[in-house]
């Protein structure tokens, strides 16, 4: 059973086919309207979620189907102690689709091992974010119409980020793509990422604590908020949160084609002063999200024969 826990598990080829899919719903949504009619998706969202859980939902909803789960461990039997194996076996029965998300890396996989459908990784803690990373990568498509020869610029929280480590697995395998790291000392790129992903590929990056030095070189700036969540020391968490805050006086030497995407939710680190920046597109990203979901969900259902 085919499931989706990294998005290297795409081939270039298959991210390809997703735009297009995800671009034909833009264009044609009646002709999907009922596609997935009689269809369940299970959202098993362990941790808190707005985005990437009425998201799913909504692309369900869209393509005809219908959505069952939960929005947190405490209103699951998780609470008694139930096993992820378990939880993906027993939900496997109700639904024909799996979207989970789980504070523990690795989560996602124990339940695509389990299930008898189709899985997608919503999150598995700091670990990836595949389907952010379909956004992303929608987003981009559209905003810069193609995927090569781009300066990418990574802000904030690298360290804990899954969607900046999704991010770079992704865009490094495309041609002429180099990254410029901007993160504090102790929110650096995993070690690992760097290693595996772009010393394997032998693709260029820098690693600076300036944001502003970086920006006129830039044709994609992806800002990140400092997670709370994943720190052990509060004192840690208030010393970094704010080490980085976007401004409109910060973008006075940006390319003026400049793409400004974050994951979102955000905090402090892009003003809203920026939001009617004709070069912010965050929202964007979610609006692209639900289109790279409804692809995603209908290509595994029919790989899976059940569509």
């Amino acid at each position: 059973m085919r499931s989706i826990i990294d998005v290297s598990d795409l081939s270039l080829d298959e991210l390809n086919e997703l735009i297009k899919t995800a671009c034909d719903i833009i264009e044609n949504p009646k002709k999907y309207g009922e596609i997935c009619r009689g269809k369940k998706l299970a959202t098993l969202f362990f941790e808190p979620s707005t985005r990437t859980r009425l998201s799913f939902e909504a692309a369900m909803y869209e393509l005809g189907g219908n959505v069952i789960g939960f929005s947190a461990a405490g209103n699951s039997s998780a609470a008694k102690g139930e096993s992820v194996a378990d939880t993906a076996k027993t939900v496997s029965c109700y639904a024909d689709i799996i979207a989970m998300r789980h504070p523990k890396e690795g989560a996602a996989l124990v339940a695509a091992n389990n299930a008898s459908v189709p899985v997608i990784n919503a999150g598995d803690g700091g670990h990836c974010h595949p389907t952010q990373t379909l956004a992303d990568l929608l987003t981009i498509h559209r905003e810069k119409g193609g995927f090569s020869n781009l300066t990418i610029g990574l802000c904030g929280d690298l360290k804990f980020g899954r969607t900046v480590h999704s991010l770079i697995n992704a865009m490094s395998r495309y041609k002429g793509n180099s990254f410029v790291l901007i993160s504090p000392e102790e929110l650096k790129l995993p070690s690992y990422v760097k290693k595996d992903v772009l010393a394997k590929r032998s693709i260029r990056y820098r690693q600076t604590t300036d944001l502003e030095g970086t920006m006129p070189e830039l044709d994609i700036l992806y800002m990140t908020r400092v997670q709370r969540e994943r720190f052990f020391n509060e004192e840690d968490y208030l010393r970094l949160k704010d080490s980085y805050i976007l401004t409109p006086k910060k973008l006075t030497n940006a390319k003026k084609d400049l793409c400004i995407m974050h994951p979102l939710p955000r905090v402090n680190e892009i003003s809203v002063a920026i939001d009617d920046d004709p070069r912010a597109c965050y929202f964007k990203q979610v609006l692209n999200g639900k289109y790279m979901r409804m692809a995603l969900m209908l290509k595994l259902l029919k790989e899976a024969g059940t569509l």
